[in-house]
């Protein structure tokens, strides 16, 4: 039989107890399927150790408290349960997704009275979110015609399910197109982010990243930016117009799953890429930070 997502052996935290990969399930009523009632995080486990694993944590409580959920365990009981599933698991190298969501207790749009369910899953079959070849040689983005959206009309500082429909959207644009990855606008037409992924743009030793006032202040941003920083780059947090990107030698994307990753083209744009780059020095001073390694 295949294995999927849906069908692999293993186990996950559900709702305070380990059970097996197979019997973790919910019903398709719930308020969490049906309204994007979810958030979520992102994490990576090097050395069996999850990198920033109280941060993650401490932003899916926030996520959750913006969008109204209240989680029932507390955060250190959350980080106790990635590191016991881990070990359940004996991974060393994994992804780990924990999440919370509105049940079927109730249905509708009032949340008042809605039950919350809190899951964490591993896997280790994502080591790369990109094909190692095209993290080799740089990703190929394209604009979306989808944009980011006011942080009046959702709250873009949760990691909530229901703003990923446009990265979704975006996303499938791009591959139908041709193309690696999209690049996303905000609003007001800056330059944003990709669907999953912040980005920085470099010329010289002054790095250019947009400023995160509409999409999320990712948590490899936050360790990039410290990077560069303590190498001595000038990180300038800008609103970068679009036809700006053709002043700049490099660009690259940032994120838990993707961690650096080069980008080799823009629509018609090219850009540099390869082992003589910033980029690629970068890649490799992030990995002893996660890593840990001297």
């Amino acid at each position: 039989m295949l294995k999927t997502f849906e069908n692999r052996d293993g186990w996950i935290w559900y709702d305070g107890k380990i059970v097996e990969w197979n019997n973790a399930k919910t019903h398709v009523i719930g308020q969490g399927l049906h309204y994007a009632s979810a958030v979520f995080e992102g994490e990576r486990a090097y050395n069996g150790k999850i990198f920033k694993s109280e941060e993650h944590t401490k932003r899916l409580f926030k996520s959750a408290e913006t969008i109204g959920i209240k989680i029932p365990y507390t955060q250190d009981e959350i980080n106790k349960a990635k590191n016991e599933l881990i070990t359940k698991m004996d991974y060393k190298e994994c992804y780990v997704r924990p999440f919370a969501w509105r049940g079927g207790k109730l249905m509708g749009l009032s949340t008042t009275n809605s039950d919350v369910h809190v899951s964490i899953a591993v896997w280790d079959d994502w080591s790369t979110y990109y094909k190692i070849e095209d993290m080799k040689h740089g990703l190929t983005l394209i604009t979306s015609p989808w944009k980011r959206p006011s942080p009046e009309s959702i709250p873009f500082e949760a990691k909530a399910s229901g703003p990923y429909l446009i990265c979704t959207l975006s996303k499938s644009f791009a591959e139908e197109k041709g193309y690696n990855e999209a690049l996303m606008l905000d609003y007001r037409g800056y330059i944003a982010e990709a669907t999953s992924s912040n980005i920085f743009l470099i010329k010289d030793k002054e790095i250019h990243t947009p400023i995160p006032d509409c999409f999320l202040n990712g948590i490899t941003r936050q360790t990039v930016i410290e990077m560069v920083k303590e190498q001595g780059f000038n990180l300038i947090e800008r609103y970068i117009q679009p036809n700006e990107l053709k002043n700049f030698e490099e660009v690259f994307l940032t994120g838990t799953a993707a961690e650096i990753t080069p980008v080799k083209s823009i629509d018609n744009l090219n850009f540099r890429t390869g082992d003589n780059t910033t980029t690629f020095q970068f890649m490799k001073d992030y990995k002893k930070i996660v890593t840990g390694a001297n």
